[in-house]
């Protein structure tokens, strides 16, 4: 079993011991990775990157992962395959010899 599926299986039965499910519809989810993101970025305001404060980092991005694995799995997607085929798609969008060095976006390469 990998790590990813012990993480969701994990995340399933806390959900479902508290009878949370019936809140975890797709819309729903996705909002909640939206709220979660913006609390992590909320860390960073107004600070240097090294001013955050660590333990909150660390919490609200696991709530960030965790709202993702249950996304992930409400469509019942393989979260290593849906990573790897976007690493390819991206660097076929951003080509080493154009990208490297760059932030510019793929359709100003």
């Amino acid at each position: 079993m990998s790590d990813i599926k012990k993480i969701t299986d994990k995340l399933i039965e806390f959900r479902n011991e508290r009878d949370w499910e019936q809140f975890h519809n797709p819309k729903d989810l996705a909002l909640a990775i939206n709220i979660e993101s913006s609390e992590l970025l909320e860390e960073f305001l107004w600070k240097k990157s090294e001013d955050a404060k660590i333990e909150k980092v660390k919490e609200e991005l696991a709530d960030v992962f965790a709202y993702a694995f249950l996304l992930a799995d409400k469509y019942d997607f393989d979260v290593k395959k849906i990573v790897l085929d976007k690493i390819k798609s991206n660097g076929e969008k951003y080509p080493i010899d154009k990208a490297k060095g760059t932030a510019k976006k793929y359709n100003d390469l």
